[in-house]
């Protein structure tokens, strides 16, 4: 039976759409699928626009007369630093070129706090109590990290601009061992949203009662533009603006824009926060990879470069985005199961179910052989307070496998949800 508003229907109704629902999932369950959408991988295909980068190394030296296959350049090589500036509008000399992982560099950044502290404020790991700003949902990674030091996380719901701001400047204001909060400004993981310009200014000039509070300002996405290009104000000059100047790290990768295992990445700061940053890192480190550096500056050549290597991205990822939001409208759209946003730009799509049956609509598609990122994994601690948040990862299986997994998905949505309005109608 074709049903809209099913949250509507009586319990009889209800009692035949789960069997004729369960019908449909019996029939997937022989079909022994086996498809991974757990982690926003790109493509082989993807990937594969980028194999000329592995040919950019036909020499070695930089634009400055340095061999980059030797020690040194803490910083980076010049031609790096300056394409990521012109990139995101940084001055060259807030920049430090890393590895290829800018988790790797935000872990770094907490360690260092957490060891040394900054600007003769004491070191984290002397206080009884280190508190961290979650807006979720939010990237589980970042969560991981504060679970893995021991910070303390303060969940706080997200706006359809950004966090939800009044509750973060009242936290901060009145307790000073809330030392920081996680940001992925524009096109959040896993919801698309993308900070409004008074929430930049909110964060930048807020009062907080810890003098050494930082934004950890992860703009992963920042030229994921899939249907359309959203701007963002700046952090830095909004900052500065406000007397706030040494309140940003910055973080930034070509992780997604080149390969995963084979990007470059970048922390960009203040000038006195980033001389604390070599003072440690000049003994974690003689330098990282120039060669890398090199040759994905050669590739990708200037700003305007990147952005046309974003649009074949953009290309390549739009038909996918299309298939899962033309499935969850024609298979749920209207039914009161879920509602989901329609990201302009990123890596995911969220989806929330009815409360209390996210998990059991991953446990569905997981028997049946679609593996999704877990319920829960975008809050602290794994907990999502309803039960209903899903992030849906389109970019790794082929068309046809995303096809196949997204039918499969809605019928578990469906399912797990005429459950639950089952259970409570009893």
């Amino acid at each position: 039976m074709k049903v809209r508003n099913i949250t509507g229907l009586s319990k009889s109704q209800l009692e035949e759409y789960r069997r004729e629902l369960r019908k449909e999932y019996d029939h997937y369950l022989t079909r022994n699928l086996k498809l991974d959408m757990s982690r926003g991988k790109p493509s082989g295909s993807q990937l594969d626009l980028t194999n000329g980068v592995l040919d950019k190394l036909d020499n070695y030296m930089t634009e400055s007369g340095v061999d980059a296959r030797n020690y040194g350049g803490l910083d980076g090589i010049s031609e790096a630093r300056r394409l990521f500036s012109e990139l995101l509008d940084i001055p060259m000399e807030k920049i430090i070129i890393g590895g290829n992982s800018s988790l790797n560099l935000m872990y770094d950044a907490i360690v260092r706090l957490f060891l040394f502290g900054t600007h003769g404020n004491p070191a984290w790991r002397t206080l009884p109590k280190v508190k961290f700003l979650c807006p979720s949902p939010g990237y589980d990674r970042h969560f991981a990290i504060c679970e893995d030091l021991g910070i303390e996380m303060i969940t706080i719901p997200m706006k359809d601009d950004g966090p939800d701001m009044d509750m973060v400047e009242s936290l901060v204001a009145s307790d000073d061992s809330i030392k920081g909060i996680w940001c992925v400004p524009l096109y959040s993981n896993p919801e698309g949203i993308c900070y409004s310009d008074e929430v930049v200014d909110r964060l930048a000039k807020m009062k907080t009662a810890a003098a050494d509070f930082r934004i950890f300002w992860d703009n992963a996405y920042g030229v994921h533009h899939i249907y359309r290009e959203r701007k963002l104000k700046d952090i830095f000059r909004a900052a500065e603006a406000a007397g706030n100047p040494d309140r940003v790290f910055y973080f930034f990768s070509t992780s997604k824009i080149t390969f995963p295992g084979a990007g470059v990445a970048l922390i960009a700061s203040s000038p006195a926060n980033l001389a604390e940053i070599r003072k440690h890192m000049g003994i974690q480190t003689i330098g990282h990879d120039k060669l890398n550096q090199l040759r994905t500056v050669r590739y990708l050549k200037s700003a305007d470069g990147v952005r046309a290597h974003m649009r074949a991205l953009a290309a390549e990822l739009r038909p996918k985005f299309d298939m899962v939001l033309g499935t969850l409208e024609r298979e749920l759209g209207g039914t009161g199961l879920a509602q989901w946003r329609r990201p302009d730009g990123g890596y995911f799509i969220s989806l929330d179910t009815l409360d209390g049956c996210a998990k059991n609509t991953v446990a569905l598609a997981k028997q049946a052989g679609v593996v999704l990122t877990g319920a829960g994994a975008a809050f602290p601690y794994r907990k999502d307070p309803r039960d209903r948040n899903i992030r849906i990862a389109p970019t790794y299986p082929t068309l046809e496998e995303l096809k196949e997994a997204m039918e499969l998905f809605c019928v578990c949505v469906k399912l797990a949800g005429v459950e639950k309005l089952l259970e409570k109608a009893n």
